[in-house]
């Protein structure tokens, strides 16, 4: 009478670890992409005319496109902070660009949990290539303490100011560029080193775990520069140039500068395309290894256009007619193009109108890992926007701050939008208050017709953002 039970038994137990295993290997590998100041209408399938991105494009037609996804605010460290932590940036730990000496910026906490922290302890590969921003080498901030098992790349995001700096790092190496010797400009071009590092990466996948992929590239942020090959040739010529002046490579250059661009516009161009042509070569990479149908590759920016070292993203319109750029919370300073490709589990030639933020990163890709959330997020899981399965739970509402020029605060709560101005000195001042059903382009302030909503938003504004010491909002 056992041996009935005892074969049930282990046909049970052999069935519930096969579907255990099963479950893991559909677990999706994940590739996220950050451009560095790429502007809402700087991508085609956006609007973009004058620039070609044709890999872009067909990442997004051939998966979902978000039309109203947010950065986490509108410069570069804090942004990826609340990438990382699932934090907005009343909350996370890192809320402005400050600079450590004598290599980097302030470094992220040990106790700060991140996503690639996450997806590591719960079995993937993690790496990460391009510009960090977020803690010195040997900090509690350097990427192979917060999650990453693999880094190379800028470690700093003041020497990322230079496409040919005399050094990037390798884990925690520090790979000296001798071509590139005092900032002069050589053929090694720095971003072209990352990018071939990333592709190694996912060369020497085996499909046996998954990865977690984290691509944060340089391209479009200033300096404009370009090697001079057929991506620039093709741009040459296009454009009315108005030539930018700045500060040269050679034996005094200085790692902060952006150089001389006599032609600005077309080099812009170049450098987005340039970009695009990474992409492409990523995702034939998944392809050819066998990867592409399990794997989740998400395309972004970290901020709005920037205005720097020439660049003129009026001319391209790259803020895709929304007001603003980098350092703005107006739309144009955080509104970014989001697209997202996944084979396996997003219907291809999808449009969202989900209302997200980056703060809501930690916690899809968490539900995607199969893993839980202990530490305390602003985030939620699109996971089912993406896949089109269960119900999508929605924001209350989204805030952004931003510490620089006075301080601002943002707050989106369904279709209105609050944007306070000088707020670390008046802390509950005015807030204009735009319709962004009907004024996407946030030109006309309505705040005196809606005078409670305007105070309430204002309100929330107040409610939202915890002080920190090592960052101060608020003078009083």
């Amino acid at each position: 009478m056992q041996k009935p039970f005892l074969v049930l038994l282990l046909f049970y137990t052999l069935s519930l670890g096969a579907s255990v295993q099963a479950q893991k290997a559909a677990r999706p590998n994940i590739v996220f992409i950050l451009a560095d100041d790429l502007g809402y209408g700087d991508v085609g399938i956006n609007g973009q005319k004058l620039i070609k991105t044709p890999n872009i494009d067909r990442l997004a037609r051939e998966g979902m496109q978000f039309t109203q996804f947010y950065a986490g605010t509108s410069v570069c460290a804090p942004s990826r902070s609340s990438l990382m932590t699932g934090q907005h940036t009343g909350h996370t730990y890192i809320r402005g660009n400050k600079e450590v000496q004598p290599e980097g910026q302030q470094p992220i906490a040990d106790s700060v949990v991140t996503v690639a922290e996450l997806l590591k302890k719960s079995g993937y590969r993690t790496a990460a290539f391009g510009k960090w921003g977020l803690g010195p080498v040997g900090s509690t901030g350097d990427p192979l303490k917060q999650g990453f098992d693999r880094f190379y790349g800028y470690n700093c995001q003041a020497q990322a100011h230079r496409y040919y700096p005399d050094h990037l790092w390798s884990d925690n190496q520090k790979v000296a560029l001798t071509g590139n010797e005092n900032l002069r400009q050589a053929s090694e071009y720095a971003p072209d080193l990352i990018q071939k590092q990333a592709l190694a990466f996912l060369d020497n996948e085996k499909g046996q775990q998954p990865f977690f992929l984290f691509l944060p590239y340089i391209l479009p942020h200033a300096e404009l520069m370009a090697p001079d090959d057929s991506l620039l040739a093709y741009y040459k010529g296009k454009f009315d140039e108005k030539p930018f002046k700045g500060a040269d490579y050679g034996p005094n250059a200085k790692t902060g500068g952006y150089a001389s661009q006599p032609i600005p516009r077309a080099t812009f161009a170049a450098m987005v395309t340039r970009l695009d042509w990474y992409v492409g070569q990523v995702m034939n990479k998944l392809k050819e290894k066998g990867l592409d149908q399990n794997t989740l590759v998400i395309f972004t920016s970290d901020n709005g256009p920037h205005t720097e070292g020439g660049a003129d993203p009026t001319f391209f319109n790259s803020g895709g007619g929304f007001r603003g750029v980098k350092r703005d919370l107006y739309e144009g300073g955080i509104r970014e193009p989001f697209f997202a490709r996944w084979p396996n589990g997003i219907k291809p030639g999808q449009t969202s109108e989900y209302i997200g933020a980056f703060w809501d990163v930690l916690p899809t890709f968490a539900e995607l890992a199969g893993t839980r959330v202990t530490s305390s997020i602003d985030g939620i899981s699109f996971v089912p926007t993406l896949t089109g399965k269960g119900t999508q739970k929605k924001h209350d509402y989204l805030y952004w701050e931003f510490h620089e020029n006075g301080g601002r605060q943002a707050i989106r709560q369904g279709n209105w939008k609050a944007v306070r101005l000088q707020a670390s000195t008046n802390p509950d001042g005015p807030v204009e208050l735009y319709d962004l059903a009907n004024d996407p382009a946030e030109a006309n302030n309505v705040a005196s017709k809606h005078p409670d909503k305007a105070r309430q938003l204002g309100q929330l504004m107040r409610q939202s953002h915890r002080e920190s010491a090592l960052f101060p909002f608020q003078q009083e």
